[in-house]
């Protein structure tokens, strides 16, 4: 048996609930890891990005809004959506384009992913979050359905719905969107190893623990 001590990386995961590349590399990330188990530790963290931070509480028509946002036409929209089923299926994430029809505003739900990092269930909220909306299709922009998805992931729900009834941590939230616009992040995923290195992109799992180990033979500087 090794004696060897894992290596212990930081990593940053600034992302989006309502970004499916971010559902797709968090996935893939997590496989990584798990393929590195006795070589890497990872102390992960998840970081607030707003695609849409200007929509209102009733979200926007999904194809509407990837059409005037990015020229997406039908075609590409249904080709893009056969690609997310086809890469989440790979990583044993399931998108259904049936159900998820409309994008929302997630600043809400960033509010209460810095919450839960405070309570120990940030990795666990930030996959329900992902579930939640990519695949049974719910407004993650509703604080009934945020309390709900909130308490699945171990977390008090009315503690939830009261914190989601203020402006509580909207200052945080925001100066952590700062941070890392200031830093040159505009689009997502993009993961931030030791406050290095930058992953951009779902990439593959391959690629992930590739760059990862490569990363952990760095000597300390």
């Amino acid at each position: 048996m090794s004696s060897t001590t894992p290596t212990r990386l930081k990593i940053d995961f600034v992302s989006d609930v309502v970004c499916p590349w971010c559902a797709v590399g968090l996935n893939a990330l997590e496989r990584a890891l798990a393929g590195l188990q006795g070589e890497v530790e990872a102390d992960l963290h998840f970081q607030p990005f707003e695609l849409n931070p200007g929509l209102g509480p009733e979200g926007e028509d999904l194809f509407e809004h990837l059409s005037r946002k990015y020229g997406v036409s039908a075609e590409q929209f249904k080709a893009n959506e056969q690609a997310l089923v086809a890469r989440g299926a790979a990583l044993g994430f399931t998108f259904d384009p049936a159900r998820r029809t409309r994008t929302y505003n997630s600043f809400d739900a960033h509010r209460l992913l810095h919450w839960a990092g405070l309570q120990g269930r940030q990795r666990e909220l930030k996959h329900a979050l992902l579930r939640a909306y990519f695949t049974d299709g719910r407004d993650i922009g509703s604080h009934d359905v945020l309390a709900d998805v909130a308490a699945q992931a171990g977390l008090d729900a009315a503690a939830a719905r009261e914190l989601l009834s203020t402006d509580r941590y909207a200052d945080e939230v925001r100066a952590d969107e700062r941070l890392y616009q200031d830093q040159g992040i505009h689009s997502v995923p993009s993961i931030i190893v030791n406050d290095r290195y930058l992953i951009q992109g779902g990439q593959p799992v391959e690629v992930f623990a590739q760059t990862l180990r490569q990363i952990a033979a760095e000597p300390a500087s």
